[in-house]
């Protein structure tokens, strides 16, 4: 369960290469990630490409190569962010997919905090727990990762207690994916708690938005 109240964040740097396929979904190095455009072959291309996959705007399969179907769904994302529709994945664009999808290693943690936190609710209660999540990342004031938000210290009882090991199934995996595409069944919470253990008078106070299962939500 998510504890009461978050501990300002420390920023890390994490350097991470997983492979998809035969492509990196990550760069190997902490720089920002290249500015994009079709015709380019590039390590970043597939992660842009599997962030567009996530929120479903790209469905072909990875490669290095900024083709014409990255080029249409990258336009797409783009007038629907608001964007400037120019087909070229510059920094406002990543920082907008970095704010609201995710890359495959984002996924894997994504669906580990929602097995260990909710595994014991129904599907909706799962999503609405990817949701937070997501709703945190693109919130002022927590982590600017998956992983910050999920690992901060002190901000959710199954990191702490090691639940967060256990491997998540596929009912997880679901409910991430749909959090990431924007399901949000708790109406933008931030929080969400427990009433039969919770104990602080801060979450209390907080504004409710609606009870899911065993869970109250809150902004």
């Amino acid at each position: 369960m998510m504890k009461m109240k978050a501990l300002p964040h420390s920023i890390a740097a994490l350097l991470v290469m997983l492979l998809l396929g035969s492509f990196p979904l990550e760069a190997a190095h902490a720089a920002p990630p290249t500015v994009l455009k079709q015709g380019m072959n590039n390590a970043d291309v597939p992660d842009l490409q599997y962030r567009l996959k996530t929120l479903g705007y790209f469905g072909d399969s990875l490669s290095s190569y900024f083709d014409e179907s990255t080029l249409d769904s990258l336009l797409r994302f783009q007038r629907d962010y608001g964007l400037a529709a120019d087909g070229i994945a510059g920094k406002n664009t990543w920082t907008t997919l970095k704010k609201v999808s995710v890359n495959k290693t984002e996924l894997d943690l994504l669906a580990k905090i929602i097995h260990a936190e909710a595994r014991g609710e129904s599907y909706t209660g799962q999503v609405a727990v990817g949701a937070v999540v997501m709703n945190r990342l693109a919130a002022e004031g927590f982590p600017d990762s998956v992983k910050g938000v999920i690992e901060q210290p002190r901000a959710f009882t199954a990191v702490d207690d090691g639940q967060y090991a256990l491997a998540p199934n596929e009912t997880a995996y679901r409910a991430a994916q749909a959090a990431v595409r924007g399901e949000d069944p708790t109406g933008g919470a931030l929080y969400y708690f427990n009433p039969e253990t919770a104990t602080s008078e801060w979450i209390w106070s907080r504004k409710q938005t609606i009870k899911i299962g065993n869970h109250i939500f809150a902004v």
